[in-house]
Order: structure tokens, then C-alpha cells, then sequence
């Protein structure tokens, strides 16, 4: 993998300095369309063995192009609080906008690298460490980011001397600690499981490019070139009727079938209900043991996402407060989903949930959610087909990465039929104090009750796994709907935290 990075590539300085001015003038004109037509990121991935000269590079970087418009962050091993937090969450906070360049000095690369090389991180976990970072990237460049990976390298050789260099220097002697040589032991092992990593994720949206980094001039200049590269492909315009490359999708049952009693929310039983003294009985049992479990000691350990969609008018907001009622609002936080802002649309379309995932200990209640891109998106055509169903993967791998940090992950759909939402609608149209929640919008979406009602069933056909199951809640009766959403909650805690259920299911 690194053969032709050991081949010993120099510059001379005459052809540096004849190159340098004119580079960096493209450099910086590529930058500035960049930013003016903010069409999309670049994301630079900078890695590579110690003493590469990376740090070197991105201060060169920096200085020849605008760094207002850079944001270069340096990662080492993860905080306590990044800890508790899903592997990549620490990346998904300092992504780029659309037209900015973000800088990620060491990546997401190195911690599966290093686990692995120290014996941390069994074959297995490494791929699939290895396989959720393919994924993640994927997701980037189909959100239209571009990304550019660069590995500096150095052969053991030319490590060893750069290192005792450097030590001798006095400005530089601080580049040099017991760490690095320590690591260095490891160099050979360490080289060997980089060149793994790199051929399995070297990948046609997201190729890596190995630079030696002996000598200055010619890294300096090599990884100038590959920015510049990266910055025309950002900025080119797109071929005129050019659209994203995808295979026709086949058409699921639910999407074929739009008849209401031939779909998965069609076949429910509706007619469920409670009377109001047993609806209080069982509410106040329920707000308990969920009181109880909230403030179980092991929830330090844990987290909570409670995602919440349904019908129009299908009691969303209502359930949410019997939820709340009886946590602690210290340690749970309700977010309200609506369209896009601005600042979210320049980011990639996960990137506004990722910024609410709790850390452990607490809660996160989301009214509406990351569903959006399959639901009303793919419904009002927001986006293009293949858009959309690239998104059931992409949740899916999201939801699976809350699991791993350590979050109980719990998916409600609350559901009423055609004449309930009617009736709910001209309720709240004739009641003063409800009318702020009838928009024309509602209106609107109930003419496409079959289009939602398809997406829905393809969405928990697509999306209802094993760490993240959906929970069909028949609504038409709020008072059942609110006690059927508390005790399935309750359940789920009790299953994740190791209890035994405290009732049987009535």
C-alpha cells in the first residue's frame, strides 16, 4: 500500500518557489467560489504515521489559503463526555457547512487504528468499525460533500531519522516525546494495520491519497495539488440534466396497495379504548414506575431517545406531557421537529439530530424526527427518490450507533383513522384556544393520506430492528394511545436496564 510513498520523492527548492505563488493564488480563487456558490463541504481527513509532517502541512494550508473560512480541529483519544456519546458524535459536531472547509486532524480513523494495533479491538470489531465509517462516508458524499483523505507516511527508516532531527533542533526538540517513541516500537504493526484500514475504506466517493513526507517541498506541494483537485470537483458545475445514479426502485407491497384497510395502519384495531377511572388508575401507576426507572442508578450508565410521529392530530404533544410528568426536566429535554432552518440545510440531513443526542443520564424526547426524510420528503417530493432510500440505511446505522454508546432507543407511531383526524380537525377549528394548531398544511397532507400511508408502512417495514423496534400505537382513543405509549416505555427500560417486568401485560 505505501510502496511508491518510500521511493524517496524530492523537490528542488528552485521548482518550490516557482510553483508555490501560483498554487496558492489557485488555491485561494478556488476557495472563494467555494464559499460564494455554498453548494457543498470539503472535508479533509488528515492521518498518517508520526512525524509525517501533517501538523506542518495543515499550518501551510491554513496560511496559504483564507483561514476564516477553516475550521481545523484536532482530535485525541475522546473525553469523558465524548465517551458516553456515540462514536462519531464527536465528528458529527464540527462538520463544514456547505462552502467551508473543515480540517479534521486526526479523524475518525485513528482510534479503530490504534484499538487495534494495541490489542484493544478484536478482527471483528475493527471491520465493523471499519464498515460504519464506510457508511458514514457514503452518507457524506451522497449529501454532497466532498472529501479529501490524506495519509502522510514515512518509512521506518526515515521515521527513526526524523524523530532524532527533531530532537536535536531546540525549536523543535517539543515535536518529540517518550509517547511517540514508544509508538514507534509499534511501527511496523502499526503500518501493517493502516495499510488494512486504508485499502478497505479507499472507496470511489472517498479514495485516500498517500503522500511521503520526507521532504518538505514536495509534501507541501503534493498535498496543495490534492486540495485543489478536490476544491474544482466542489466547485464544477453539474452536467446539464446530470442526476444522481441509482436503480429503479422497486415498488413494495404497502406502495402498490393505497386502499386504507389493505395497509399495515389499516388493519388495526381502532376501536380499543379505556374509561376515564381506569385511564387514572393506570396513569398514575405508570407515571410511577417510570419515575422509578428514570432515576434508576444504572440510567447513569445509560441514555434515552424516545422518538414520537403519528398522524396529523394523533396526540403527539398530549402523550409527551404524560411522559414528562413524571421526569425529572433537569435530565430530559422534549425537541420539536420542524422544517429545516437555514444553518441545517448546509449541513448533511442528519446533522441537526445528531447536535440533541443525549449523554448518559439523561433523555432526549424528539416530536417528529429523523423520519422526515422518508415520510413528507419523499411524499411532497423534497427530495429525489434516491435520496430517500438511501436514508432507511442511513437511519438505520444511526439508530444502531445510539445502541452501541448506550442508548435505550424507543420508537412510537400513534395512529387514528381518516374520520378521527376529520373530527379532530373541525374540533380544533371551532375551539379558540386550539385553532394555533390547524394550519392549511394539515389540511394539505390529509388529501395525501394514501401517499403517507404507503410511506409509513414501507418506513417500519424498513426501519423496525432489533435495537430500535417501532411501536404501532392505535390512537383513536387518547386515553388508551397515552397509557399503551407508557407502559410499552416502561417495558423497554426495564429490558435494557436488566429488570424483570414488574406486571404482566393486562
Amino acid at each position: 500500500m505505501f510502496e511508491s510513498a518510500e521511493i524517496g520523492h524530492r523537490v528542488d527548492k528552485k521548482e518550490y518557489k516557482a510553483r508555490v505563488p501560483e498554487l496558492r493564488a489557485a488555491l485561494l480563487d478556488a476557495q472563494y467560489t467555494l464559499l460564494e456558490q455554498s453548494r457543498s463541504p470539503v472535508v479533509i481527513l488528515v492521518n498518517g504515521v508520526d512525524g509525517a509532517g501533517k501538523g506542518e502541512t495543515v499550518n501551510l494550508l491554513n496560511e496559504w489559503m483564507d483561514p476564516r473560512h477553516i475550521r481545523t480541529v484536532a482530535f485525541g483519544q475522546p473525553s469523558g463526555d465524548e465517551a458516553a456519546m456515540p462514536e462519531m458524535w464527536r465528528f458529527w459536531q464540527v462538520l463544514p457547512p456547505k462552502g467551508r472547509i473543515g480540517i479534521l486532524f486526526g479523524s475518525w480513523y485513528t482510534d479503530p487504528i490504534l484499538a487495534h494495533v494495541m490489542g484493544h479491538d478484536r478482527k471483528a470489531r475493527f471491520a465493523l468499525r471499519l464498515e460504519q465509517i464506510r457508511q458514514f462516508e457514503r452518507m457524506l458524499a451522497a449529501e454532497g460533500a466532498v472529501l479529501l483523505k490524506l495519509w502522510f507516511h514515512l518509512s521506518h527508516q526515515a521515521a527513526k531519522a526524523r524523530f532524532k532531527a527533531l530532537e536535536k533542533d531546540p525549536k523543535n526538540s517539543w515535536r518529540v516525546d517518550k509517547g511517540d517513541w514508544e509508538r514507534f516500537k509499534h511501527y511496523n504493526e502499526f503500518v501493517g494495520v493502516c495499510a488494512k484500514a486504508l485499502r478497505k475504506t479507499s472507496t470511489a466517493e472517498a479514495p485516500w491519497q498517500v503522500i511521503e513526507g520526507a521532504d518538505p517541498a514536495y509534501r507541501s506541494l503534493a498535498a496543495g495539488d490534492a486540495l485543489l483537485a478536490a476544491l474544482k470537483v466542489a466547485t464544477a458545475k453539474p452536467a446539464k440534466g446530470s442526476t444522481r445514479a441509482a436503480p429503479p426502485v422497486a415498488k413494495t407491497r404497502a406502495a402498490v396497495e393505497t386502499a386504507h384497510s389493505r395497509t399495515l395502519l389499516g388493519s388495526m384495531d381502532f376501536t380499543r379504548h379505556l374509561n376515564r377511572k381506569k385511564y387514572a388508575t393506570e396513569l398514575e401507576a405508570l407515571q410511577a414506575r417510570l419515575a422509578t426507572l428514570s432515576r434508576d442508578p444504572r440510567m447513569a450508565a445509560r441514555s434515552l431517545v424516545v422518538v414520537f410521529e403519528g398522524t396529523d392530530a394523533a396526540g403527539k404533544g398530549s402523550t409527551i406531557r404524560r411522559v414528562t410528568q413524571a421526569m425529572d426536566a433537569r435530565h430530559y429535554r422534549v425537541i420539536p421537529i420542524a422544517a429545516p432552518s437555514d444553518e441545517e440545510r448546509a449541513q448533511p440531513y442528519l446533522w441537526r439530530f445528531w447536535r440533541h443526542v443525549p449523554r448518559h443520564g439523561h433523555a432526549t424526547l424528539f416530536d417528529r424526527s429523523w423520519y422526515g426524510r422518508v415520510l413528507v420528503e419523499r411524499v411532497e417530493k423534497f427530495c429525489a427518490e434516491a435520496d430517500w432510500m438511501r436514508g432507511y440505511d442511513e437511519i438505520n446505522s444511526f439508530e444502531e450507533q445510539l445502541a452501541q454508546a448506550g442508548a435505550i432507543v424507543v420508537k412510537f407511531w400513534m395512529a387514528i383513522t381518516p374520520e378521527e383526524q376529520l373530527r379532530r380537525f373541525e374540533e380544533r377549528k371551532a375551539t379558540p384556544h386550539k385553532t394555533f394548531k390547524i394550519t392549511a398544511e394539515d389540511w394539505r397532507n390529509r388529501e395525501k393520506w394514501p401517499l403517507y400511508e404507503s410511506a409509513v408502512s414501507d418506513m417500519i417495514d424498513r426501519t423496525s430492528t432489533d435495537v430500535a423496534p417501532w411501536h404501532v400505537v392505535a390512537s383513536n382513543d387518547k386515553m388508551f394511545s397515552r397509557i399503551e405509549v407508557l407502559r410499552h416505555l416502561c417495558e423497554r427500560m426495564e429490558a435494557a436496564l436488566g429488570r424483570q417486568k414488574a406486571q404482566a401485560r393486562r
